[in-house]
């Protein structure tokens, strides 16, 4: 296993279990306690991780964001139960951007049986996700790829996305508030999702519950510009009247 694989998976476990212990990971891994320890000292200054006595915490600063292949296994039940309800609003021939957002992807995996779609989006996985569809326009904005990311990014996608006027715009975020709005983790990214969503008839936000009420490093937007809200699990009823006095629909599993 290489030791990008294996960090990886520690942080799925970061995750999951919010706390890892040095010896329970060199077995599981089958190398050194210093190897692990090595490990730990590499996530610990990417800011993922916090080293304790034998082991380490998770890093729960809402600014910092994890590898793509981290984040996408997070909440997957959660991420599909929005794919879902998103998927029933998108109508055949809509014309749409997706955001380069893990939840995003679980939306693309919901679509593919819609027809005539035109989906612009700079996000590498979809790209993939959707190769194997016939009969829809797939553009690509281009721009930097960030390493890690999977996304497109930069004043060339930014370009290419105010070159569009779309049906409906899907983006997800780091963070959401009521006083603040929409933020994300990156500059970069949070430009990209407000030109989608300035680019769009409808704006709609798919955001799993752990992200409401949190704060993230980069404002995206207010809400005036936003539709919908698309969530997991039903939200506070202060959050259902806040959302009901702003004109956005909010939907989620019953």
């Amino acid at each position: 296993m290489l030791a990008l694989e294996r960090r990886n998976l520690i942080l799925e476990k970061l995750q999951e279990e919010k706390r890892v212990v040095v010896s329970e990971l060199s077995q599981l891994y089958n190398v050194s306690e210093e190897t692990i320890r090595r490990d730990l000292d590499k996530l610990e200054n990417e800011g993922y991780a916090i080293k304790s006595y034998g082991g380490a915490v998770i890093n729960e600063n809402m600014s910092i964001d994890m590898p793509f292949n981290v984040r996408k296994n997070r909440n997957v039940l959660g991420k599909q139960k929005i794919a879902e309800i998103v998927a029933d609003m998108i109508r055949d021939g809509d014309q749409i951007m997706l955001d380069a957002s893990t939840t995003a992807v679980f939306v693309a995996k919901a679509i593919k049986e819609k027809q005539r779609l035109t989906v612009i989006t700079n996000s590498i996985e979809i790209m993939i996700e959707l190769a194997d569809v016939s009969g829809w326009n797939i553009i690509s904005t281009g721009g930097t790829m960030k390493e890690g990311y999977l996304a497109l990014l930069g004043s060339k996608a930014e370009a290419a996305l105010r070159g569009y006027y779309v049906d409906k715009a899907i983006v997800s975020c780091k963070a959401f508030d009521m006083e603040r709005g929409i933020m994300d983790s990156n500059d970069l990214f949070a430009q990209a999702k407000q030109t989608m969503m300035n680019s769009a008839k409808e704006s709609i936000l798919a955001v799993d519950h752990s992200k409401f009420d949190n704060m993230s490093f980069s404002k995206v937007t207010d809400t005036h510009n936003l539709t919908a809200v698309v969530t997991d699990q039903k939200p506070s009823e202060q959050w259902l009247e806040f959302l009901e006095a702003h004109k956005i629909k909010c939907y989620y599993p019953e």
